[in-house]
C-alpha cells in the first residue's frame, strides 16, 4: 500500500508549509491525483487518519480531486479522454498517443488557522 508512503510525504510538506506560515492547525489539505497514478483515494483517506493524530493536520478535511486521463494522437492531433487502459486514438486508431493530463499527484491547497 504505497498510499502510506505518499501521504506520509504529503503530511509533512504540509506540516512544514503550516509551520513556516505560523499555523497553528491545518483544517484542510486538497490534493490532486490523476486516475494514471494508480493511487486509490479510499486508501489515502485511511492512511491520513492513521497518520494525522499527532500532527497540525489532526482533525483536519482531506479533499481529494481526481483528474481523468486525456491523450492527444501524434498523428492527426486530435485530443481525447479515456481510461486507463485504451489509449488508442478514436479519431485514427493510431497506437501513437502523448498523455496529456492523468499523471498529476500534487498538494493543491491548505488552509490554516493563524493565531492573531
Amino acid at each position: 500500500m504505497h498510499e502510506f508512503g505518499l501521504m506520509q510525504g504529503v503530511l509533512e510538506s504540509v506540516e512544514s508549509a503550516a509551520r513556516e506560515a505560523g499555523a497553528e492547525r491545518v483544517t484542510e489539505i486538497r490534493l490532486v491525483i490523476g486516475e494514471m497514478r494508480e493511487v486509490l483515494p479510499e486508501a489515502m483517506d485511511f492512511a491520513f487518519e492513521a497518520l494525522a493524530p499527532g500532527t497540525l493536520c489532526e482533525g483536519a478535511r482531506l479533499a481529494t480531486v481526481t483528474v481523468a486521463p486525456s491523450s492527444r494522437c501524434t498523428q492527426c492531433g486530435h485530443r481525447f479522454e479515456h481510461d486507463r487502459f485504451h489509449w488508442t486514438c478514436p479519431a485514427c486508431d493510431s497506437l501513437a498517443t502523448e498523455l496529456l493530463a492523468g499523471k498529476e499527484l500534487y498538494i493543491d491547497a491548505i488552509e490554516v488557522d493563524i493565531p492573531e
